[in-house]
Protein backbone atom coordinates (compact mmCIF):
# COMPACT_ATOMS: atom_id res chain seq x y z
CA UNK A 1 0.00 0.00 0.00
CA UNK A 2 1.75 3.49 -0.99
CA UNK A 3 2.42 6.08 1.89
CA UNK A 4 -0.32 8.08 2.17
CA UNK A 5 0.76 9.76 5.95
CA UNK A 6 1.48 13.33 4.47
CA UNK A 7 -1.63 13.17 2.09
CA UNK A 8 -5.14 12.50 2.03
CA UNK A 9 -6.96 9.56 1.90
CA UNK A 10 -10.51 9.52 0.48
CA UNK A 11 -12.67 6.43 0.29
CA UNK A 12 -16.04 5.75 -1.03
CA UNK A 13 -18.15 2.63 -0.13
CA UNK A 14 -20.76 0.89 -2.42
CA UNK A 15 -22.99 -1.94 -2.92
CA UNK A 16 -21.47 -3.47 -6.17
CA UNK A 17 -18.82 -3.90 -8.40
CA UNK A 18 -20.44 -1.73 -10.97
CA UNK A 19 -21.16 1.06 -8.88
CA UNK A 20 -17.73 0.63 -7.80
CA UNK A 21 -15.97 0.62 -10.78
CA UNK A 22 -18.29 3.98 -12.14
CA UNK A 23 -16.83 5.25 -8.45
CA UNK A 24 -13.22 4.36 -9.10
CA UNK A 25 -13.55 5.69 -12.53
CA UNK A 26 -15.01 9.30 -12.20
CA UNK A 27 -12.86 9.84 -8.92
CA UNK A 28 -9.20 9.17 -11.01
CA UNK A 29 -11.01 11.48 -13.98
CA UNK A 30 -12.24 14.21 -11.79
CA UNK A 31 -8.97 14.81 -9.65
CA UNK A 32 -4.89 14.22 -9.34
CA UNK A 33 -5.25 11.41 -7.03
CA UNK A 34 -3.77 7.56 -6.87
CA UNK A 35 -5.69 4.80 -7.24
CA UNK A 36 -4.71 3.04 -4.02
CA UNK A 37 -6.84 -0.17 -3.41
CA UNK A 38 -10.37 -1.96 -4.19
CA UNK A 39 -11.43 -3.49 -0.53
CA UNK A 40 -13.93 -5.95 -1.13
CA UNK A 41 -14.96 -7.05 2.69
CA UNK A 42 -18.36 -9.03 1.65
CA UNK A 43 -21.70 -8.74 1.10
CA UNK A 44 -21.17 -6.83 -1.74
CA UNK A 45 -19.28 -4.29 -0.06
CA UNK A 46 -16.79 -3.08 -2.14
CA UNK A 47 -14.49 -0.05 -0.94
CA UNK A 48 -12.55 1.82 -3.64
CA UNK A 49 -9.52 3.92 -1.42
CA UNK A 50 -7.72 7.37 -3.09
CA UNK A 51 -4.95 9.55 -2.20
CA UNK A 52 -3.49 12.75 -3.15
CA UNK A 53 -4.10 16.60 -1.53
CA UNK A 54 -7.25 17.08 0.59
CA UNK A 55 -8.31 19.50 -2.08
CA UNK A 56 -8.14 16.87 -4.95
CA UNK A 57 -9.36 13.82 -3.15
CA UNK A 58 -12.82 15.72 -1.55
CA UNK A 59 -13.29 16.42 -5.33
CA UNK A 60 -12.60 12.76 -6.16
CA UNK A 61 -14.81 11.42 -3.39
CA UNK A 62 -17.24 13.94 -4.49
CA UNK A 63 -17.06 13.17 -8.03
CA UNK A 64 -16.81 9.19 -7.14
CA UNK A 65 -20.18 8.93 -5.05
CA UNK A 66 -21.92 10.87 -7.69
CA UNK A 67 -21.45 8.74 -10.27
CA UNK A 68 -21.53 5.21 -8.02
CA UNK A 69 -25.44 6.80 -6.98
CA UNK A 70 -25.78 7.18 -10.50
CA UNK A 71 -25.73 3.41 -10.91
CA UNK A 72 -26.27 1.91 -7.90
CA UNK A 73 -25.81 2.60 -4.02
CA UNK A 74 -23.55 4.13 -2.00
CA UNK A 75 -23.07 3.10 1.55
CA UNK A 76 -20.71 5.73 2.80
CA UNK A 77 -18.19 8.30 1.43
CA UNK A 78 -14.82 9.75 3.59
CA UNK A 79 -12.44 11.90 3.67
CA UNK A 80 -9.45 12.06 6.51
CA UNK A 81 -6.40 14.60 5.89
CA UNK A 82 -3.41 13.13 6.73
CA UNK A 83 -4.22 9.89 8.35
CA UNK A 84 -1.81 8.59 11.33
CA UNK A 85 0.84 6.61 10.12
CA UNK A 86 -0.29 3.25 10.78
CA UNK A 87 -3.42 3.91 9.34
CA UNK A 88 -2.14 2.14 6.01
CA UNK A 89 -1.41 -0.83 7.94
CA UNK A 90 -5.18 -1.76 8.76
CA UNK A 91 -6.13 -1.26 5.24
CA UNK A 92 -3.90 -3.60 3.83
CA UNK A 93 -5.76 -6.88 3.33
CA UNK A 94 -5.09 -9.69 0.73
CA UNK A 95 -7.10 -10.40 -2.38
CA UNK A 96 -9.95 -12.11 -2.30
CA UNK A 97 -9.37 -14.13 -5.40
Amino acid sequence: MADVSSQALGLVETIGLVAATEAADAMVKAANVHLISKQQVGGGFITILVSGDVGAVQAAVDAGRAAAQAVGKVVSAHVIARPHDEIPGILERPPVR
